[in-house]
């Protein structure tokens, strides 16, 4: 596979391969945080790019008994509703919810295993308020900020959380209008869609300022031969490219792509 962007590329077998090798770093640097008495702050995606590494994380704590209780989950956004006095968090019980997908299919995993005093409390899983959007910035930064950002692109547009293509690189969280490429492709993360229409058409989400300039590391994950215009983009870039937002990887500190061989066959 050719690499031709300065950013580190990790190819790995398999899907799940992926997942272990990225949950292994991670529960390395719990440890580290461990021994400077401070909590991991670990920012999260919700859907399917991401959940090897959450099933890997939760079958190698299990085994280990691995003290989960100070990590952080910095969730990256959430479908917003219209409400009574604007736009409101969508129903935490709704198919497409990221906090369902982050209560069932991260905090749950993680904590399945594990004793009680060393489980992840639910407090320790964080969502912007769109009430107050900037506040979710001065929290994390507050928190000594994120670790490690793990990172997803869209098949279709390159979108990163709900940012769309266009979003500025500076940008801190905030309510957007969620682009129509992005829509369909969270269709395909959200089966339960069975229309566009079905699909909120605004979010509240960390911006490419807040990825950026807040985390010591990012680690974008591409799985799957579906990703590989995603991959491409991603490999021919040399910095950040408003068209595609996952490129704003370049201006993160410590960045890195790992791929499975799929996603790489289709990008060589």
């Amino acid at each position: 596979m050719r690499a031709t962007i300065a950013i580190p590329v990790t190819v790995h077998p398999t899907p799940e391969a992926l997942g272990h090798a990225v949950a292994q770093r991670i529960l390395g640097g719990i440890e580290r945080a461990a021994e400077e008495n401070r909590p991991y702050l670990l920012g999260c995606p919700a859907g399917r790019s991401a959940r090897p590494v959450y099933t890997a994380l939760g079958a190698l704590a299990g085994m280990t008994r691995f003290d989960l209780s100070r990590l952080v989950l910095v969730m990256m956004d959430e479908y917003l509703a219209e409400g009574p006095d604007g736009p409101a968090l969508c129903d935490p019980r709704a198919h497409y919810s990221c906090r369902r997908f982050a209560e069932q299919e991260i905090r749950a995993v993680l904590n399945t295993k594990l004793p009680a005093p060393r489980r992840m409390p639910e407090t320790a899983v964080w969502f912007p308020d769109p009430a107050r959007p900037e506040a979710y910035d001065r929290r994390i930064r507050e928190a000594g900020g994120v670790d490690l950002f793990l990172l997803a692109s869209g098949a279709g547009d390159g979108h990163v959380a709900f940012n769309p293509p266009g979003s500025p690189a500076e940008g801190g969280t905030s309510i957007v209008e969620l682009a129509e490429q992005t829509r369909r492709d969270n269709m395909a993360t959200f089966p339960g869609f069975a229309d566009i229409a079905e699909v909120p058409r605004r979010g509240v989400t960390v911006g490419l300022g807040t990825i950026a300039g807040l985390s010591r590391a990012a680690l974008l994950i591409i799985h799957g031969g579906h990703k590989r215009q995603a991959v491409r983009r991603l490999l021919e870039s040399r910095d950040f490219e408003p068209d595609w937002p996952a490129t704003i990887l370049h201006r993160c500190r410590h960045p890195e792509i790992h791929l499975d061989t799929a996603a790489a066959r289709e990008a060589a």
